[in-house]
């Protein structure tokens, strides 16, 4: 929707530098913007595409405001103001409260009145649904599960059962959450499956990509803490503690590894020696992005680059990562 260049810059404290009645309605890389789009420079690799931008308005670091040449919003994160303009610019669908007909709710479960549940959605025994949260089309969510307020379950996402998710949280399709993990214990007759009887919890703010997988814990739980960040078709096994506010990028696979944010490292629990699913793993702990590929199951030792991102600059350091 159209907003006032001074009505972004109020909104988010920075620093504007143009006609704060100008009108943006869209957003644009610098490269195809057009005059009635918002773009930003975060990165110095696109400098030499800002003298030939054509947006209304470009977010950008302070230092080089003075080669931008149309307005500009001075901010030390750019990239961050970006998002939280664009949020406001290109607003998320508004759902109307209420239950779609062909949707089936157990008669113990419970969900709030500015709830929005979509067609064909079903809800378990027991299960209750925070106030304004969007259960999407096609949803499936077990018994005893219990979710909070403002979440978004875009479409065909399970939560298996006993599952348990905070406020804000947002859910990709295909997502499935509490199914059992991986676990089998091996006789002279064969392999014995292994009860998995624990569940799942979740923070706030924690976002899950498309066909990402959370298996269930064996004996306790599974635990995705606050504000983590997880990309497309990532494995999160039975047990696995994730810290506060780590990144996962697509394809990571995790078997019972406990990673926090105030780690330096990450270090694996028990794991068979014949597991390979530790493709590729990366995160951001503490404002820090780790990224390491381990080559093969016999490693017993791997070593993460550590990046320091900060305004101008990136260090170098090592961290470790510990397969026992």
């Amino acid at each position: 929707m159209p907003i006032s260049l001074g009505e972004l810059a109020t909104s988010q404290g920075c620093e504007l530098i143009g006609d704060p009645d100008a009108t943006v309605s869209g957003v644009a890389s610098l490269q195809n913007a057009s005059p009635e789009s918002l773009s930003f420079l975060s990165n110095s690799s696109y400098l030499d595409q800002l003298p030939a931008t054509r947006a209304a308005a470009v977010v950008l670091r302070p230092e080089i405001a003075d080669a931008c040449p149309v307005a500009a919003f001075i901010s030390d994160n750019p990239y961050a103001t970006y998002a939280r303009m664009a949020a406001l610019i290109c607003p998320e669908p508004a759902f109307e409260p209420g239950v779609h007909a062909t949707a089936v709710i157990a008669e113990s479960a419970t969900i709030a009145d500015s709830a929005h549940i979509a067609a064909n959605a079903v809800i378990g025994e027991r299960t209750s649904i925070g106030a304004n949260t969007v259960v999407g089309p096609g949803t499936v969510i077990g018994p005893d599960c219990d979710i909070g307020e403002n979440c978004r379950l875009i479409a065909n996402v399970t939560l298996v059962q006993g599952v348990r998710i905070g406020a804000r949280g947002i859910f990709h399709p295909g997502v499935v959450i509490g199914s059992d993990g991986f676990g089998n214990a091996m006789t002279a007759d064969g392999w014995v499956k292994v009860p998995q009887l624990g569940g799942v919890q979740i923070g706030n703010d924690v976002e899950i990509g498309a066909n990402t997988t959370v298996d269930r814990g064996a004996i306790g739980d599974t635990v995705i803490e606050d504000g983590v960040r997880i990309d497309n078709l990532c494995m999160i096994a039975h047990n696995v503690q994730i810290g506060e506010h780590t990144a996962m990028a697509a394809t990571t696979a995790i078997a019972e590894v406990r990673s926090s944010a105030s780690d330096a490292c990450s270090r694996a629990g028990p794991v068979q020696s014949d597991i390979s699913m530790f493709a590729t793993m990366s995160s951001w702990r503490d404002n820090h992005f780790f990224q390491k590929t381990l080559p093969n199951p016999e490693l017993t030792q791997a070593v993460f680059r550590l990046v320091t991102p900060g305004p101008g600059r990136s260090s170098w350091h090592d961290s470790g990562v510990w397969v026992f």
